[in-house]
């Protein structure tokens, strides 16, 4: 990484392992993604959604996403929306929808913006509404229609999040490029020759000599101390 330049992350490259539905075949492709940081930094206001008529393979498309973005964008009062996480709903504890037309799973968008949340997102997580919501009652917001008629938004289960931005670390001080001065370089003096004959002669000869007294006491016993001689 430079001083001045963003950070540069490695591209990933997972191998995707898929099946279909219908059929049951099964498929793999590996995918490189390259994680770039956000050009404004990350959204500090987000919201969830809980589309429940849609399953999270239709949302993935670009196209899908476009759409759900503007069907959003009346929400926010600067149009600096973008998708941050598409997450199924059978990942949170989710049931899996019956095998009848028209059922699914439903699929947790998450939205980001650098704007404050409107008065109908505040009104929809307000403890008024949260009560509405224990009591089988829609929330108090006036923008139901908003998404009308693509999505079908829950919204006793929206979410909203405040993310603080995160420090950016700092950069590398670069130095003039030069040492700087000390004393000067003294190699070390070289080792006074040794003796090691003796030191190589003890270690070889003690342990034979041991060795040897060793087995001459063992054949005395063996050979001289025999009982009934």
């Amino acid at each position: 990484r430079t001083a001045a330049g963003p950070a540069q992350v490695s591209p990933v490259s997972p191998q995707v392992l898929a099946y279909n539905r219908h059929t049951f075949a099964t498929a793999s492709q590996r995918l490189v993604i390259a994680v770039t940081p956000a050009p404004g930094g990350e959204a500090p206001f987000q919201a969830e959604f809980l589309v429940g008529n849609r399953d999270v393979e239709e949302l993935l498309p670009e196209a899908a996403r476009e759409m759900f973005l503007q069907a959003s964008a009346g929400l926010w009062e600067r149009g600096d929306l973008h998708v941050v996480n598409v997450t199924s709903a059978l990942d949170r504890g989710g049931r899996v929808p019956l095998p009848i037309e028209g059922r699914k799973e439903g699929v947790y968008v998450q939205v980001g913006s650098h704007s404050p949340f409107s008065p109908c997102l505040a009104s929809a997580v307000s403890p008024q509404s949260r009560a509405r919501c224990h009591r089988g009652q829609r929330p108090l917001a006036s923008c139901y229609d908003t998404f009308a008629p693509h999505f079908s938004i829950r919204w006793c289960n929206l979410t909203l999040l405040q993310v603080a931005p995160s420090p950016t670390p700092p950069g590398p001080l670069w130095g003039p490029g030069v040492l700087e001065g000390g004393a000067p370089f003294e190699p070390p003096s070289e080792a006074p020759p040794r003796e090691l004959l003796s030191p190589f002669l003890v270690t070889l000869l003690v342990p034979l000599a041991v060795a040897a007294l060793l087995s001459l006491l063992l054949g005395h016993l063996m050979c001289c101390r025999r009982e009934g001689v």
